[in-house]
């Protein structure tokens, strides 16, 4: 439990330096080359799909088992060595430094009327096309972007570092790059991602609805709209396309009081999403800054609830 807190207070002070390796940056070169082979092998829609559940199933195991012995051969050296590599490898999973960041960056050049890096920057934190975004489209994507990630971006490796500390929370973050990668609902991923897409459903229920309360409450702890944002979750979130990435969303509209969805374009293809609080106003500059708020607030909350009901169940079995 300690550890996963000196993991969340890493992520905090120094968050992902570029000149470090990363270990999703290995889970995406092993993604690659085995989707490279897989698609050698399998040449039919049934044989892609069978070889997207030897994918996932690949690539989240063998993420697991080394971090699990990345941990034990430090254990040979000192103790003290394998507590410091779990701490790291933990705080690589944790992306709320980083997220907070990315969100400011948008921020910034918004702030000062600078529309092309703005755009630049969003493009960066964001799957829709963002070449034509105005101020409030860019201001859109990123409130969205920021209350969507607060799952995988924290609470809900932080989830799986309570239950099965870094080698289940590494498992998780390659169920999330896999996804990222391969899970697309697209002609090129629809067979071969299609298990990843599923499984990130999956992993992610428990940590999105958590994350929900957790907004709800950062909302109350603030003086925002927690009973809107709590009424939005339950009104509006079930008309997300997917099933967990519409109650941050709900909630976050509901907190800041703004209007989030509506129409995005992917590939040059025009993508209507329903609209989340519709009586909202459009989101503005300032609800970045707010967003990034409820981010770190949340983040806390989560580590506080998190360690406390680990340490009730600790003591009670």
């Amino acid at each position: 439990m300690s550890v996963v807190i000196a993991a969340y207070i890493l992520d905090l002070l120094v968050g992902d330096p570029p000149w470090f390796p990363h270990p999703v940056i290995y889970i995406g070169k092993l993604i690659a080359a085995l989707e490279k082979f897989f698609r050698l092998v399998a040449r039919n829609p049934s044989a892609l799909r069978l070889a997207g559940i030897f994918l996932a199933a690949t690539v989240v195991g063998l993420s697991y088992l080394v971090t699990g012995f990345l941990i034990r051969l430090a254990e040979l050296v000192h103790p003290w060595l394998a507590l410091g590599v779990e701490i790291w490898l933990i705080a690589t999973t944790f992306a709320v430094r980083g997220l907070a960041g990315a969100a400011r960056d948008v921020l910034i050049p918004l702030s000062r009327g600078d529309l092309e890096l703005a755009r630049r920057k969003v493009s960066l934190i964001v799957g829709r096309d963002t070449r034509a975004l105005d101020g409030r489209g860019i201001t859109r994507a990123t409130v969205e972007t920021v209350a969507e990630n607060i799952v995988d971006g924290f609470v809900s490796p932080l989830f799986y570092a309570l239950i099965g500390g870094a080698p289940l929370a590494m498992a998780y973050r390659a169920v999330n790059t896999l996804d990222s990668m391969v899970g697309y609902r697209n002609e090129k991923y629809r067979d071969l991602g299609w298990a990843s897409a599923r499984l990130d459903d999956i992993a992610n229920f428990l940590p999105a609805r958590w994350t929900g309360l957790l907004l709800v409450a950062a909302a109350w702890l603030t003086g925002r709209r927690a009973g809107s944002a709590w009424r939005v979750i339950k009104s509006d979130a079930r008309c997300h396309p997917s099933p967990n990435s519409g109650i941050p969303e709900a909630a976050m509209a509901g907190a800041l009081g703004v209007r989030l969805g509506g129409l995005n374009y992917y590939g040059g293809q025009a993508s209507f999403r329903a609209y989340l609080n519709q009586p909202g106003q459009p989101p503005v500059v300032d609800h970045i800054r707010q967003a990034i708020d409820m981010l770190y607030l949340t983040a806390a909350l989560a580590v506080i609830s998190g360690t406390a009901v680990k340490m009730i169940s600790g003591s009670l079995f």
